[in-house]
């Protein structure tokens, strides 16, 4: 069963939300909270395996929040969809910096929100779509980043030809097919960058391999 925390300051929006994915068989919402500090707390408590998150609300931003979570090392299991609007702001992209695992837009068809929720419990990265890497091809262009460092050296040049898979928004599966591949070998060496990296969600491997140079803004749309 899949646990989902969901975290928004909107009471209409969570009562949908929560109506969906309780609907199915293998999803649970296990409770609500109405701000970021709120949600912070039960995260802590309950351990859900998925946290829907707003980005903007009182007392805690969604940013913030999922920061906390992502440097809490007894929460490493909880991941973060960030819930926005179409028309995104910068917080999207510093927020899969911080270790969200990728975002869904509010007024997402029932069967993506679905979909997204299973995929980022599973451990991938809600990527895939082309309207998210188109974004977080334009805010990799034009947000404040640190000066990229060395950091992809530790890298072999079949790891880099697989990180950029994952930043073009593949699946394991879909890795090991472009490579001819099993898909044992693709997920193990996906497994083996972020180790090197140290990173935790196939998210900020994206935003990395943006900020680091090995694909550039736009080289997606």
């Amino acid at each position: 069963m899949i646990r989902v925390l969901l975290a928004d300051d909107q009471r209409l929006v969570r009562a949908g939300f929560r109506s969906i994915l309780d609907d199915e068989d293998d999803i649970s919402v296990v409770a609500e909270a109405s701000d970021g500090a709120e949600a912070l707390r039960l995260a802590g408590g309950l351990r859900p395996d998925v946290v829907l998150m707003d980005i903007r609300m009182p007392e805690l931003d969604g940013l913030e929040a999922t920061r906390r979570i992502a440097d809490d090392a007894d929460l490493t299991d909880v991941k973060v969809i960030i819930l926005t609007t179409f028309d995104l702001d910068d917080y999207v992209y510093s927020a899969l910096r911080a270790g969200a695992s990728g975002f869904l837009v509010k007024d997402t068809e029932p069967m993506e929100l679905i979909h997204g929720v299973r995929v980022v419990a599973r451990g991938d990265a809600l990527i895939a779509p082309s309207v998210t890497r188109r974004l977080i091809s334009e805010f990799a262009g034009r947000v404040d980043r640190p000066v990229p460092g060395a950091r992809l050296d530790a890298l072999t040049g079949r790891e880099r030809e697989v990180m950029t898979l994952v930043a073009e928004g593949l699946s394991n599966d879909e890795i090991a097919e472009r490579l001819v591949l099993s898909p044992a070998t693709a997920k193990t060496h996906v497994s083996r960058i972020m180790t090197k990296l140290d990173v935790r969600h196939r998210a900020q491997l994206v935003v990395l391999a943006y900020e680091s140079g090995l694909i550039t803004p736009g080289w997606l749309s």
